[in-house]
Parts: C-alpha cells; sequence; structure tokens
C-alpha cells in the first residue's frame, strides 16, 4: 500500500483528519487540486464546541494568539434574533474569529510536523475498490498516476468527486430566491464601535440584522479589510457583481442611504453575489472503503456559524476508528458509528439552519413570527436549548446507567492538569476520581491512558473527547470491562479489590 488513507481535499477537515491520523500512528496522503491556499475569504471563524475541541488537542493557543483555555461568549444571535447569554448558569458558545485561510494554514502545518504528506496540485480523478483497497486514479502536475490505499475519505466539499464516484445519493432542497451579496467595503457612520445611522438606528458589527426587506452584516474585522453582506429576496443580479451593486442592496435592505466606501489597506478583495443555496445530507457516510466527512456529506446554509462545528467534529469522530481498524484492534463495524452518531448531528443542523433561514426571511407575517419568538426568548430555559443546540452541546451520542455517558466529558482539573491537556495525545483516558481511585489500579492496557484526582467519579473518555462509560462509585467493574472492549478492542478484565 501507498499508503493507510488517502484524503481528497486540504481544507480543514481534510487537514485535521490527516493530524489526527497521525495522532493515532495512521499514515495518510492529503490530495488537493489547488496548487496553493486560496486568497478567497470563506469562513470567518469557528462557532460552538469546536472551539473546546482544538483546545483539546493544544490548537487553541496557536489558532487564536492567547492563552487558553476558551472562554464562552455572553451573546450570540438565532435567525438574527439576540440571545443573551449572560443569563445561563451553563454557556456553551464558543467563537474564535479567525479567517478559514489562517485555520487551514495552522491544520497544516500542525499535520505536516505529526508527519503527514500533502500533495498540492493532484487532483482526484476516480477510484475503485476490490477485497484488499482502493485504488486512486490522481492528475498531478507530471501526469496521471495511482495509489493504492486501504481507505480513501472525501472531504472535498458540497461537490464531493468521492461522493458523486461512490454513488452516494445527496438528497435534499435547493432555495434559488434568495440572493447574498458581500464584498469589502467600508461604511461611514460608524461611532464607539457601532453604526449608528441617521434616521435608522444602531447596528452591532457581526451579526446578523434583519429587516422586512433582507438581511444586513457588517464585519469590521480588526486584522484584515471590512467587509459588508446582504440577503435579499427575489432580487437578481446581471453580470460580474460591482460595488454599487453592493451599495444599492445596502439601501435597499435598510431602507435608507448608508454611503459605502472602498476600504484602505492591503488584501485580497472580495466583490461576490452567490444566488440561492442548498440543504443537503448524504443518504450515507460510507460506501465500503470510501467515507465522508465535512461539506462531502452535508451542506447546508451558513447563518450562525455551524459548518467548520459540524466538519471538524466528524473528523475527531471518524480519526480514531479509522485508526482502529487500520490497526487490527477494532472491528470494521466500529466505523459504522461515525455515521449512526454523526448523521443524526447533521440532520439537526440542517433543520437549525433551515429554520433561522425561515426566521430572517422578508415580510409582516415573518416580523410577526419574529415578534412571538421574541417572548420565548425572555426564558432562560429557551435560550439555554438553542445555545445548546447552536454550539453542538446538546449532541448525546447513547445511553448508559450514568448520566455523563454518551456526552460531551466536562472540562475539569484532573489532579494539576485540564481535561483538555490529558487529550492532546488523542487517547482514550481513563479518569479515575473515586476514593482510592479503584478503577485507575485495574486497568493495564498500554492503549488506555490513566490519570486521577479528587471527585465524586469516574469516566472513559474517548479520544473525541465522549464519554464511553461513567460511574459514581466502585462497584461497575463490568461496565468499564464492556466499555473497554466495545470502543477500544481492550478485552482483558480489569482487576478488582477481590482478585487483585
Amino acid at each position: 500500500m501507498d499508503a493507510d488513507v488517502v484524503i481528497a481535499g486540504a481544507g480543514p477537515n481534510g487537514l485535521m483528519l490527516a493530524a489526527e491520523l497521525r495522532l493515532a500512528g495512521v499514515q495518510p496522503i492529503v490530495l488537493e487540486r489547488l496548487p496553493e491556499h486560496s486568497d478567497e475569504p470563506r469562513a470567518n471563524g469557528l462557532v460552538g464546541q469546536v472551539v473546546r475541541m482544538l483546545d483539546r488537542r493544544g490548537l487553541f493557543e496557536r489558532l487564536s494568539g492567547t492563552a487558553g483555555p476558551p472562554r464562552p461568549q455572553p451573546g450570540f444571535v438565532f435567525g438574527a434574533m439576540p440571545l443573551d447569554l449572560s443569563v445561563l448558569e451553563d454557556n456553551p458558545m464558543y467563537l474564535l474569529p479567525v479567517p478559514q485561510r489562517r485555520i487551514e494554514e495552522v491544520l497544516e502545518e500542525r499535520a505536516l510536523e505529526l508527519g503527514a504528506e500533502v500533495r498540492r496540485g493532484h487532483e482526484l480523478l476516480g477510484f475503485t475498490h476490490d477485497a484488499d483497497g482502493v485504488t486512486v486514479e490522481i492528475a498531478g502536475p507530471d501526469g496521471a498516476y495511482e495509489l493504492r490505499t486501504q481507505y480513501l475519505v472525501g472531504a472535498d466539499g458540497g461537490r464531493s468527486v468521492v461522493r458523486k464516484l461512490a454513488g452516494i445519493d445527496f438528497p435534499g432542497v435547493s432555495n434559488d430566491s434568495m440572493v447574498s451579496r458581500t464584498g469589502s467595503a467600508a461604511a461611514a457612520y460608524v461611532e464607539d464601535g457601532l453604526l449608528r445611522i441617521p434616521g435608522y438606528g444602531v447596528i452591532r458589527p457581526f451579526l446578523h440584522h434583519r429587516t422586512e426587506r433582507g438581511l444586513f452584516v457588517w464585519a469590521p474585522f480588526p486584522d484584515r479589510l471590512p467587509a459588508i453582506s446582504t440577503g435579499e429576496w427575489d432580487v437578481p443580479g446581471d453580470g460580474p457583481m460591482t460595488f454599487a451593486e453592493l451599495q444599492e442592496s445596502v439601501d435597499r435592505v435598510l431602507g435608507v442611504h448608508l454611503p459605502l466606501s472602498e476600504p484602505e489597506g492591503d488584501g485580497p478583495r472580495l466583490l461576490r453575489r452567490v444566488v440561492g443555496g442548498n440543504s443537503r445530507l448524504a443518504s450515507r457516510f460510507r460506501d465500503r472503503r470510501a467515507l465522508l466527512v465535512g461539506d462531502a456529506a452535508h451542506v447546508h446554509s451558513a447563518i450562525g456559524g455551524p459548518g467548520l462545528n459540524l466538519g471538524l467534529q466528524d473528523t475527531v469522530n471518524l480519526g480514531w476508528k479509522l485508526a482502529g481498524v487500520l490497526q487490527g484492534w477494532a472491528p470494521d463495524d466500529l466505523l459504522d458509528t461515525y455515521e449512526s452518531e454523526r448523521r443524526p448531528v447533521g440532520e439537526r443542523v440542517v433543520m437549525s439552519t433551515q429554520a433561522q433561514s425561515a426566521l430572517i426571511a422578508p415580510g409582516n407575517e415573518v416580523t410577526a413570527l419574529r415578534s412571538l419568538f421574541g417572548e420565548f426568548l425572555q426564558d432562560p430555559a429557551n435560550i439555554q436549548r438553542l445555545a445548546n443546540l447552536m454550539s453542538g452541546a446538546d449532541i448525546h451520542y447513547f445511553n448508559g446507567p450514568h448520566p455523563l455517558t454518551g456526552h460531551w466529558a466536562p472540562d475539569l482539573l484532573v489532579g494539576e492538569q485540564r481535561l483538555a491537556e490529558l487529550l492532546r495525545t488523542a487517547r482514550p483516558v481513563l479518569v479515575d476520581l473515586l476514593p482510592g481511585s479503584p478503577y485507575a489500579q485495574s486497568v493495564t492496557s498500554e492503549r488506555i491512558d490513566v490519570a486521577v484526582g479528587e471527585g465524586a467519579f469516574a469516566m472513559l473518555v474517548r479520544p473525541d473527547g465522549y464519554v464511553a462509560w461513567a460511574a459514581s462509585d466502585a462497584g461497575d467493574v463490568d461496565g468499564l470491562r464492556d466499555g473497554l472492549a466495545k470502543w477500544f478492542g481492550v478485552y482483558e478484565r480489569p482487576l478488582t479489590s477481590a482478585t487483585r
């Protein structure tokens, strides 16, 4: 075999998966048809549990330029409606405002440090399965060639070649009525970090602002050119997008004139019109030895910023499972849990973005709906529910006798270390906080890291940060044994105090 895994696509998801596989001891090759990183502005940052996940891989400080741990945000929006998160006792909303190009640079640096191979200017053309692996056909700078690999992963976006060649359906809906326009632009009437528009009112930065005529976003980025975006319904444009078209759209949406100007400074200038959008979810995430992650598996509106939260968590769910199958300690059906766990999350994100799109649509009927919805948002319980939904904090993969089972492991101190630091190596960790550390003394497998501290429970944490097993007393040795066997191929019977 030329590689354990070939990954098509060197966007954030493909690069993150490459790093995860290397942490697990698997050798990937990443193929990217573009010879260099794209200068086109795309995602403007990360939203939700993915920020905490990157902290658990030691990448938060690299991306943020600040010391960890990350801190939750006091406010956010749902469907262009404000969410006051300061009223929550458990605020799950984390933000990391970093442009996608920088995210890709940092993730590629990490993947290369760990020994992954990234081939730029190499485009996947086709592939064939057989009983032993996959033959991948590639067009490179020096001509066509083939690679043999055990698994192929499509991280190649919404138009995924891997998905199409695998014959995986991509059902969903397309909406051609909305037209979004985005451009690098400076706005007049900026005062104290706010837009104070005469005859209109105050608009806060970076948040979706909805009127009965459309959507407006003002983004005065501190480290790059400022941008203005609008969303309108049934207002198409002809020919190449122009700055004048952006100005006209802003004025229509706001109903007043907001003078725009070309921004000062260096950097790529954005001027883009996008007509319509898609909400689609792959019918399955796997076809034999081909798998899908990120936009190759699901596409949806960008409202609320869920895309990289969803895609990057696909990769940390898949990486260790794929490594276990390749290394022989996990059965092939462990890979089936990737789809059974992640596809429902994709369905939920599609639902959430469609609901938000309905709330930002024009018309006085929607305005009435928003007024009613706003009353619901006076209740902290409803705010908590939406914050959990948008951040991904409500993900619950499976049930068990302990309430932590199947949930994201809580951030806590284990001795003098944060749990996030214990997960930097992407290995499973048995955390035993019970008096006498009964479970920590029971596990001898070299595949399981063990950490002890003071507390009231023990838990077995998967490499993706989710709890495989948990107990509040020393009496569930059989449960721990079953968790070790099911998730990590460890079939030894943990020793109890009676048998040691």
